[in-house]
């Protein structure tokens, strides 16, 4: 899989996700996020768009210490080849982040100098 470094420095990949299992793919390009060990978050105008169904809540504790509720969503990763039911949390940001969860058994090389982006 092959990304970039935007001029913010930040590492991005495309991915495509689906609100239901053999669902129309929709493109979406996620910032890689090192510090969260979760899956994906996504910002609460795109799962609307996505039209992703609530699935729950779950206590997430920031980095500054604070625990906080987060609602959960359920979406189809198309990832590697295979399609994966996976959790979305929703927040306010403005770009979805991908964690490192899902990058547990890949090699991620980031080129900041030459703004390149490989995951395998």
């Amino acid at each position: 899989m092959i990304g970039s470094v935007d001029e913010d420095l930040r590492a991005l990949i495309d991915v495509e996700v689906s609100a239901q299992r053999g669902g129309e793919k929709v493109p979406l390009r996620v910032w890689i996020d090192t510090a969260f060990n979760g899956g994906l978050v996504i910002p609460r105008h795109q799962i609307d768009e996505l039209g992703l169904s609530k699935t729950s809540s779950t206590e997430a504790t920031l980095a500054d210490g604070n625990v906080v509720e987060l609602e959960t969503f359920g979406c189809y990763l198309e990832w590697f080849g295979k399609s994966y039911r996976t959790q979305v949390i929703a927040n306010d940001g403005q770009l979805p982040l991908l964690g490192t969860m899902l990058l547990g058994s890949r090699r991620l090389v980031v080129d900041y100098p030459q703004r390149t982006l490989s995951l395998e």
